[in-house]
């Protein structure tokens, strides 16, 4: 082992790309979307339903993940004083926000009653609803603060809009999917749209933000 070179010992290395990120929450919008859709929804069951929820979320956790890490560090100095960097808050609450989803989905598949819904489903799900909505706001104001200007041909503009639509859209879906003491949720209606309007605004805001080459193929495919 002695005459085996460095470099053999460093292991598998993954690079945090935008590609990578963007991808990952293409795909995971896609399943949730799928798993959302009025005509799919019905044709899949709740079962495979949950299962495209429960494997979007991973794909999301992922792409948050590498978010997080290409966001930078975490504080800035300002006249000698550490202060939290907007991006990088934004990117972290956002992971938070991922992995209760990862907690929602995975309960869901294994809820048999109410109760277990509303504790082990609902309440990680509004949670992280909640952190998605505190994530596109704090997204909104970093490209405010870094633009300056409304730019209607921009497509970083667009993608951060279009993905605080889609934050709002999965917050009314939490608040839709509340399961009330007669065991049904508040609006089933609500809970579905969100959930499927909300997938399919973070699938355009990643399509948005994908690097040109990607965008171009995407396009073209």
């Amino acid at each position: 082992m002695d005459n085996v070179p460095p470099a053999a010992h460093s292991g598998i290395h993954v690079r945090p790309t935008l590609r990578k990120q963007c991808w990952g929450f293409v795909i995971g919008s896609a399943c949730f979307a799928i798993g959302s859709a009025p005509v799919l929804a019905g044709l899949l069951g709740t079962s495979r339903a949950n299962a495209f929820f429960f494997v979007g979320a991973w794909f999301f956790t992922a792409a948050g993940l590498i978010q997080l890490l290409r966001s930078g560090p975490m504080t800035t100095e300002t006249g000698g004083e550490p202060l939290l960097r907007a991006e990088w808050l934004s990117a972290a609450v956002q992971s938070v926000g991922t992995v209760l989803f990862n907690v929602s989905t995975a309960a869901a598949l294994q809820a048999y009653d109410v109760t277990e819904e509303r504790h082990f489903v609902w309440r990680p799900d509004a949670a992280g609803s909640v952190a998605f909505l505190i994530s596109g706001v704090l997204a909104l104001r970093v490209y405010q603060e870094a633009a300056r200007t409304w730019a209607p041909r921009g497509r970083d503009g667009w993608a951060v809009w279009v993905n605080l639509v889609g934050c709002i859209a999965f917050g009314i879906s939490a608040a839709g999917a509340f399961i009330t003491a007669s065991g049904a949720e508040a609006s089933d209606f609500w809970a579905n749209a969100g959930t499927f309007v909300g997938a399919l605004c973070f699938l355009i805001s990643a399509l948005l933000s994908l690097p040109r080459r990607d965008r171009s193929a995407t396009a073209a495919g």
